[in-house]
């Protein structure tokens, strides 16, 4: 008597046990289910390759600050200026060119018709 009591509550628990399994596996399968876990997944994605893209243009700005400081040291533009070489010469005037004397040529008409040699 004690077994067949034992067997019926043994197999009253698996069903139990199988009956919660099925269930929770078709309300993950539901489409609403679905389409949240791909949103879940699409957003922590999202997360991920911001931070691997914030990271990498953190880097690329350091690794410019870098190059340019070397580049300015290797050429000299962090060096002190004067102000003297800093200033802009005196524009020139027309009487300090000298007078405007063209020179006794033919010139001859040059046609620009791409189609005349074809």
């Amino acid at each position: 008597m004690f077994r067949r009591t034992f067997w019926f509550t043994a197999g009253a628990a698996a069903g139990v046990w199988a009956t919660t399994k099925v269930n929770r596996t078709l309300k993950r399968l539901t489409p609403e289910s679905l389409a949240a876990q791909a949103a879940d997944k699409a957003v922590e994605a999202g997360h991920k390759l911001k931070d691997r893209a914030v990271g990498f243009a953190l880097d690329v700005r350091a690794n410019m600050l870098q190059r340019e400081a070397e580049l300015g040291e290797a050429l000299g533009l962090d060096a002190p200026v004067d102000e003297q070489d800093r200033a802009l010469p005196a524009p020139r005037r027309r009487a300090e060119l000298g007078p405007r004397t063209t020179p006794n040529t033919t010139t001859y008409s040059l046609s620009y018709n791409r189609n005349e040699d074809h």
